[in-house]
């Protein structure tokens, strides 16, 4: 019998983050001493009051049955006390939330509620490579804008030609920006919402960093607007709880409402008991506050060290990602590759792997990213082993 995959699906090349996890594989199988700063997965503990709160839940819900598609009405309704205190949002449980299994559920399985066969959907470069294969799925066409640092990794709406934008369902913005580490201004989400409405399109704000930063606070696009309108959200990276699956979506009611409809076509929702750790994760600011200082100081660590051998300042805004240009003369790749070699042995991520070329520019080429995932002890000895090399 004959098995042939879905044309879609066989037309793509291999998850960006499986091919650092195999190169990563390769080293500790010959029994490398491995530091792995390349996939964004914090191996911090989740917080003491979360796991309290999901064991406890576990017995709260023992014949709760499947869960409410849209989430939990404690759940929906922490999401709207946390929304207010921390943006000044107000927003209606009932219409203007929906839950979902984490931000890239929510993310890949966007696109099939508004795109039909040849829309285009406008996707940042580098980015998160779900906005891209969520459209492809879609049967969407991804066309992508270039974040570069004379833009101040912005993506440049006048380089949209009014063709693209008449053809565009969906534009994916993504501040504090993975992997370029920048924020967003308040003049340009108002920049991009009008962009958007004067051309019909659905502008949906990843906001899954939202809390991860160092001195600003990042700005929702909500604060500026809901008509037309979707931020999307998790506890993944806020609250250690990358495994838990549990975030939303928030804005628009009419785009929630399709988005429902979708979702009970898909799946069944997230656990109501992982929905109550996460109402208890909304609750608690001081384990965001650890940490943030944590990663700070984890950030300071190797951003001394980078200086040390030379390397040009690249201070992130916010995420927990070192977007850092690598030395002259050097491609991603090849860097990622000598700090992968000999006695450094600390895995990164080629720029390369995060972006595509466009006009003949790749803008992820010339930076690797680094995730500050490794506890403090193993990032001071990878600053030693920075120190160590030789460019």
């Amino acid at each position: 019998m004959m098995i042939t995959e879905n044309k879609v699906l066989s037309s793509l090349e291999s998850y960006a983050f499986d091919e650092v996890d195999r190169m990563r594989d390769e080293l500790k199988a010959k029994g490398v001493d491995v530091i792995d700063f390349g996939v964004g997965d914090p191996d911090t503990p989740t917080p003491e009051i979360i796991r309290n709160a999901v064991k406890k839940a576990i017995d709260t819900r023992k014949s709760a049955g499947y869960p409410r598609n849209a989430g939990t009405p404690e759940f929906l309704h922490e999401v709207v006390a946390w929304t207010k205190k921390r943006f000044g949002v107000t927003l209606d449980p009932a219409t203007q939330i929906a839950s979902s299994l984490g931000s890239k559920e929510a993310v890949f399985n966007f696109p099939l509620a508004f795109v039909n066969p040849g829309d285009v959907v406008l996707v940042p470069n580098p980015g998160y490579p779900p906005y891209e294969r969520g459209t492809q799925f879609a049967r969407g066409i991804p066309v992508f804008m270039n974040l570069l640092e004379e833009n101040n990794y912005l993506p440049d709406f006048e380089k949209i030609d009014s063709d693209t934008a008449k053809k565009a369902k969906i534009m994916w913005l993504n501040y504090p920006n993975n992997p370029t580490a920048s924020m967003a201004t308040e003049e340009f989400f108002k920049r991009a919402i009008t962009f958007c409405r004067e051309n019909e399109i659905i502008l949906v704000s990843d906001e899954a960093y939202s809390e991860m930063y160092f001195d600003e606070k990042p700005h929702s696009i909500l604060e500026y607007g809901m008509e037309g309108i979707v931020a999307i959200n998790s506890l993944s990276k806020r609250s250690a709880m990358t495994g838990y699956r549990v975030g939303w979506l928030a804005g628009d009611e009419k785009i929630i409402k399709a988005y429902k409809k979708l979702k009970g076509n898909i799946d069944s929702g997230t656990a109501t008991f992982i929905q109550d750790a996460a109402t208890e994760a909304l609750k608690d600011e001081d384990h965001v506050e650890i940490m943030r200082n944590e990663y700070q100081q984890k950030r300071d660590i190797l951003l001394e060290a980078f200086d040390s051998i030379g390397l040009p300042k690249s201070v992130p805004a916010g995420t927990f990602y070192i977007w850092q240009k690598v030395p002259a003369g050097y491609t991603s790749v090849e860097f990622s590759k000598k700090m992968l070699a000999g006695d450094i042995a600390l895995v990164a991520t080629p720029g390369s792997f995060l972006s595509e070329e466009v006009d003949g520019v790749n803008p992820g080429e010339g930076f690797v990213r680094f995730a500050l995932v490794p506890s403090i002890e193993r990032t001071k000895e990878a600053a030693r082993r920075i120190k160590a090399l030789k460019i």
